[in-house]
């Protein structure tokens, strides 16, 4: 079964020197996901409704480490890794749910920016969707290991 393998924040205390210097990210075992705003006490939470949430395989992650990219828990800018599911390949509109309560809407594939460019030491064009970015639906606490389970596209409800 899908489960959540790693979830890592910048935390609001923690601030770039330079804005192309490495990700912040500060792994954790717990966090809650708050509706519509993203992973409480992350940075960049809140900012933008279509990118609450950065979700990455970590088979797509591991495949990316063979390569010889870096792949530690937040190196490609991710807030959570799921294993067991690919998540570059969901459609948008799929919902997930985390941990007992919380549901994310996946909004969009993630695509490669300057900073993760500036961070690797390969170039990052050319490798597909880098995970997916999704909207908190239903906010509520996760801890790694807990079950990832893929519900039906939000435009697919039946009553």
């Amino acid at each position: 079964m899908p489960q959540i393998s790693s979830i890592a924040y910048q935390p609001r205390d923690r601030h770039y020197d330079d804005p192309l210097s490495d990700f912040i990210r500060v792994p954790v075992e717990a966090a809650t996901l708050v509706a519509d705003h993203g992973l409480d006490g992350d940075q960049k939470a809140g900012h933008n409704k279509t990118r609450q949430v950065n979700l990455l395989s970590a088979e797509w992650l591991a495949a990316r480490a063979a390569e010889g990219y870096r792949a530690a828990p937040g190196q490609f800018g991710e807030q959570m890794i799921v294993e067991g599911l690919a998540v570059e390949t969901l459609p948008p509109g799929t919902l997930l749910a985390f941990g007992p309560t919380a549901i994310l809407s996946i909004t969009k594939g993630r695509t490669g920016c300057e900073r993760l460019q500036a961070v690797q030491p390969r170039p990052t064009t050319g490798l597909g969707p880098i995970g997916v970015l999704a909207r908190v639906v239903m906010g509520g606490p996760i801890r790694v290991g807990d079950a990832v389970a893929v519900l039906e596209p939000a435009g697919e409800r039946t009553a």
